[in-house]
């Protein structure tokens, strides 16, 4: 399955997230905030409450989602890295074990033994083949898709680092608008007043817009997870059936090969175990 089996609609949300700021730091991944940002201490609490409890609680939810979401996203890019890493090196030590039995002085000797390892290494070096195919298909079809996924974060954190910054200096103005609103009503009193309010209007806009747009771009970057990831899980059950449709074959194939004796696997250990006995017979390994 190729990438464009991905839903291009479900791209094109990450892609409107990632544009939440033209100017995201890279590398700023949502691990370095246990939560979006708080400041540590109050600085001009207003008395105020400037952001409904229901709107704060919203936006916590929302993006304890998506950090929730991040964290999982991690997680299976990397173990899904390790699986396939896991893949080709055994599928490599398979068939090195099997080269290096072609080359064994202990197998030349017979040569119906010698056919059955040289059958054995056609067989792992099918089962290397299709399990390097299974391996490109989920690193193009799963792997890298997680991975552009992950890139989209970085800007939504900064958005979201930039909504609480604009937010406590909403706060810290609309503290000072109280201060003045609470003292004696002189000229000087009412001039910084009115200064104070026309300093807070602008910064209330910008925190009620950059509110009002992550509140409702998260939810859609969080929905369109499943169109964007489905196709892409599809194509590793596909690429996981494919291969071991294959591996059964070619694993029937050598069964009929080597069980032509029809000899068990219970009567080939006892006879190793009685060849085992006349050498421990011999003089040369007896016991002092």
């Amino acid at each position: 399955m190729s990438e464009n089996m991905t839903s291009s609609s479900a791209f094109e949300h990450l892609e409107l997230c990632a544009a939440l700021t033209a100017s995201a730091e890279q590398g700023q991944g949502i691990g370095a905030m246990a939560k979006y940002p708080r400041i540590p201490f109050k600085i001009g609490q207003p008395k105020k409450q400037i952001v409904p409890k229901t709107v704060e609680r919203d936006f916590e939810r929302e993006y304890g989602k998506l950090q929730q979401l991040e964290d999982q996203i991690k997680k299976l890019h990397k173990d899904m890295k390790k699986s396939t890493e896991a893949d080709v090196a055994m599928s490599k030590s398979a068939v090195k074990i099997s080269s290096d039995l072609l080359t064994n002085p202990l197998c030349d000797q017979d040569q119906m033994f010698m056919e059955t390892v040289t059958a054995l290494d056609t067989a792992m070096h099918r089962m290397d083949a299709f399990n390097q195919e299974k391996v490109n298909q989920i690193q193009k079809t799963a792997i890298e898709p997680l991975k552009k996924f992950s890139n989209v974060f970085p800007s939504l954190n900064m958005a979201v680092k930039r909504r609480e910054q604009t937010l406590q200096d909403y706060k810290r103005l609309q503290s000072k608008v109280e201060k003045y609103e609470e003292k004696e009503k002189s000229g000087p009193v009412l001039v910084k007043l009115h200064q104070a309010k026309e300093e807070l209007r602008p910064v209330r806009e910008d925190f009620e817009a950059k509110n009002k747009q992550l509140l409702e771009e998260m939810p859609k970057f969080y929905n369109s997870r499943i169109d964007y990831f489905q196709p892409s899980f599809e194509a590793l059950i596909r690429a996981q059936v494919m291969y071991y449709t294959e591996m059964s074959k070619i694993f029937g194939d050598l069964t009929g090969q080597i069980d032509q004796q029809g000899i068990t696997d219970e009567q080939r250990e006892k006879e190793n175990e009685a060849k085992l006995n006349d050498l421990r017979a011999l003089s040369i390994v007896a016991d002092d």
